[in-house]
């Protein structure tokens, strides 16, 4: 079932959203800010985002624009701007679909069963650069060239991608692919990382994965 992550601050409307999708099958994350909502998506695939414009932290337009450069995952505004002209600045920033509260919870759901259809073959794959990352069939692709992936390749070069140009500790990695760091593990990350590198070192990719001080890694374009 799809994922869906509701970004807003309004602890009763987060809850009753989140119990609702929840009874009609969806797996729920939730982001009260612009931050939390960031590292919602740092860890976790996500097939819609349902989000406010009105935030803690910034502006949910400002999010989306950041979003929409690189992922193509559809977004919901959800919000108390419910003027012409809100409307407008919401879609024309990258937004997907926009509601104004209040709102029909049935209406609600069309939406994102309908956004979620025009997706289906669109916010599977994860871009950077020269590199498509396929997050159903777990495949990695350079200039349309399948580059090979084993599962464990395809979800550490995943994170790395997610966060490219800026590092990922080798405890994050071990964690969310490995599930626990040891001795073996480690010596299992360092050998993928190499075999990554292999994969990725052409003239065509330009894509370097760097090992840092501390025991961390950054993938960037050449």
């Amino acid at each position: 079932m799809s994922t869906i992550l509701l970004v807003e601050d309004n602890p009763h409307i987060i809850k009753i959203n989140s119990e609702l999708l929840k009874l009609r099958g969806y797996d729920v994350l939730q982001a009260e800010t612009i931050a939390k909502a960031k590292d919602q998506l740092r860890w976790h695939n996500v097939d819609l985002i349902v989000l406010d414009i009105i935030l803690p932290d910034g502006s949910g337009l400002d999010l989306c624009r950041e979003l929409k450069a690189h992922l193509n995952i559809p977004i919901l505004f959800l919000t108390a701007l419910g003027e012409n002209q809100d409307v407008v600045d919401g879609l024309r920033a990258g937004g997907d679909d926009y509601l104004a509260k209040p709102y029909d919870f049935e209406v609600l759901i069309a939406r994102i069963e309908a956004r979620l259809r025009s997706a289906a073959d669109v916010h599977r794959y994860f871009l950077y650069g020269c590199l498509k990352l396929d997050t159903v069939s777990l495949t990695g692709y350079v200039k349309n060239v399948d580059i090979q992936l084993t599962q464990k390749e395809f979800s550490v070069l995943l994170i790395l991608a997610k966060n490219a140009e800026r590092k990922v500790t080798q405890s994050e990695l071990m964690r969310e692919v490995w599930g626990e760091e040891s001795d073996k593990e480690n010596r299992a990350l360092w050998t993928l990382i190499s075999r990554l590198r292999k994969k990725l070192n052409s003239e065509v990719s330009r894509l370097e994965i760097s090992s840092l001080r501390g025991g961390g890694y950054l993938l960037e374009q050449l």
